[in-house]
């Protein structure tokens, strides 16, 4: 990692608390972050996992850890949220959007693990996320949630997501996201996901 990545990433690395009080550790993905992600990863219930992966995934293989924290903050962007547990930090949740031959398009996923859902973490990635790939010059995120996950669909909803049927049990979502900003604005919590985007203290 550059001088230039390291100075970006610390930029945006921030404690918040969500409105149930969970305290949180919000910073983007680093490429030692490989045990971290196994470890969620192994916190996932299968039912988790086969929403993120749209298969049963048993296993997170090499490639697709490199894959996952090797990225360059532009054309492919994570955030990660960690909790402290037993005096450590652990791995809690992950937004990622990868930018699409069509340069202002990317599409993005969200995953939290099962201890941690219906806690507003989804959320509040997705909403920086946006803010993130607004300065990256994407517009639009696209992606893919199964039918039967209430909980992700509800949170695309909220960030104001258009759903269409994309197969059988598939739905296809896009999310404008220059409207999404501006509804943003209205928000408590602009402030705090504005700065993590541009990286101010």
């Amino acid at each position: 990692m550059d001088s230039t990545q390291a100075t970006f990433i610390a930029a945006r690395t921030r404690s918040v608390v969500l409105p149930d009080g969970t305290p949180l550790l919000v910073r983007p993905i680093l490429p030692d972050d490989k045990l971290m992600l196994l470890r969620a990863f192994d916190r996932l219930s299968p039912e988790s996992r086969y929403a993120r992966f749209f298969s049963p995934m048993p296993r997170l293989s090499a490639p697709l850890l490199d894959y996952f924290t090797e990225v360059d903050y532009d054309n492919h962007f994570a955030w990660v949220a960690l909790a402290r547990e037993a005096n450590e930090n652990v791995g809690v949740g992950v937004a990622r959007y990868v930018r699409l031959p069509d340069s202002s398009v990317a599409e993005a996923a969200v995953t939290v693990v099962d201890p941690y859902q219906r806690r507003g973490i989804g959320g509040f990635l997705l909403d920086a996320l946006i803010l993130e790939a607004l300065a990256h010059g994407i517009y639009r995120f696209e992606g893919l949630v199964l039918v039967g996950n209430t909980s992700m669909i509800a949170v695309l909803l909220r960030a104001g997501a258009r759903l269409t049927r994309d197969g059988p049990g598939m739905l296809r979502f896009e999310i404008d996201l220059p409207a999404r900003s501006r509804e943003l604005r209205l928000s408590p919590v602009y402030d705090v996901l504005r700065a993590f985007a541009r990286g101010e203290g």
